[in-house]
């Protein structure tokens, strides 16, 4: 009987044995022929009454009050967690619902568990990564400063050129602090979006000429993939907008093609958005490598054979500046032709 209540359970099992002893009693009556009604009729209420009372208090004791401290016990567990949860009052009809309710439970504490088991696979591998990034600096600097110590320092041969990469090791330490410290802000909202319209092409355009020095250096090139005769509006923060398109496009610098590299900027109308496509001629990225791509530090095998500089939290930084916009970003790639890294920002 689904759903059954006890007082429901022990009234159809009060009645069966009523019944049962009623026939096995009007038999045993005909063949003797001492067959009464009113002895019948008092003996089936007594014994139903019996029954039912001593089968429901049966259930409630044993069965149903064990099920009920199952219930709170999950309640509270729930409320511990800092959810909000309404509480509701067991009701003894409903245990099928209840069942459910725990399976549902058990379900999302597996998941919660399989959530923090990859956050501190997560949490191991990142600060390993801290670790390494900031061990070549420190140990840079250390290096550095002994030899001054022991000598180097009247020595101008070499005081002033160690001197300067003691500096620029402290840069990229304050490189790395800074990067991590953005990531931070944009993943807890510190960071509040000033949302203004503007043309994405011109911006586009003065990254260029920002990074034009160094892409020259490096025999690289910047282009605009059409003849773009109108702006292009767009509703974002463009301070932050602009970070992202200095990460992408010094990730082409480093990562182009080695020697007259090309980097082209697309723009798509995709009717409430538009889809800008930062596209180089490098050596690609291997498509196993693809999904942890903006992940922090990582970096793909490329990129570690090259031993280019850098933070390793540039994409990263792109991932969460776009996301913070409610906007998407991917990257697609192919070996030895090239990678296009793509977002999307609202039309204005």
């Amino acid at each position: 009987m689904k759903n059954a209540s006890p007082s429901k359970l022990s009234f159809s099992n009060a009645l069966i044995v009523v019944l049962f002893f009623t026939i096995i009693y009007s038999t045993i009556s005909i063949l003797t022929s001492g067959f009464n009604w009113l002895i019948l009729i008092v003996v089936d209420l007594l014994l139903f009454v019996f029954v039912f009372y001593s089968f429901k208090y049966t259930l409630e004791k044993f069965i149903y009050q064990k099920i009920r401290l199952v219930y709170k016990t999950i309640y509270n567990l729930k409320r511990q967690k800092g959810v909000k949860v309404e509480k509701r009052e067991f009701k003894t009809e409903s245990i099928e619902s209840i069942n459910q309710e725990v399976l549902e439970w058990g379900e999302t504490k597996k998941l919660e568990i399989e959530e923090l088991k990859k956050n501190e696979l997560y949490r191991r591998d990142f600060l390993g990564n801290i670790y390494h990034e900031l061990k070549t600096p420190i140990f840079n600097i250390q290096g550095y400063v002994l030899t001054l110590l022991d000598g180097g320092l009247e020595d101008p041969t070499i005081n002033r050129e160690y001197l300067l990469r003691t500096e620029k090791s402290i840069n990229r330490m304050i490189a790395i602090v800074e990067d991590l410290e953005t990531i931070s802000n944009l993943e807890t909202s510190q960071i509040s979006l000033r949302i203004t319209k503007f043309d994405i092409i011109e911006l586009t355009q003065e990254v260029f000429e920002f990074l034009e020095i160094k892409a020259r250096k490096k025999k690289k090139e910047f282009c605009l993939a059409d003849k773009y005769d109108k702006p292009i509006m767009v509703k974002a923060d463009k301070k932050w907008i602009r970070q992202v398109l200095v990460n992408l496009l010094d990730n082409s610098i480093k990562y182009g093609a080695s020697k007259q590299g090309k980097t082209k900027v697309s723009f798509f109308d995709m009717d409430e958005n538009i889809l800008i496509e930062i596209t180089d001629d490098g050596s690609g990225i291997a498509p196993n490598e693809i999904p942890r791509v903006f992940e922090r530090f990582y970096r793909t095998e490329s990129a570690r054979n090259k031993e280019k500089s850098g933070t390793g939290l540039g994409l990263a930084i792109v991932k969460h500046i776009i996301e913070a916009h409610d906007q998407t970003i991917n990257v697609r790639s192919r070996i030895d032709v090239g990678t296009t890294f793509g977002f999307t920002l609202r039309k204005a």
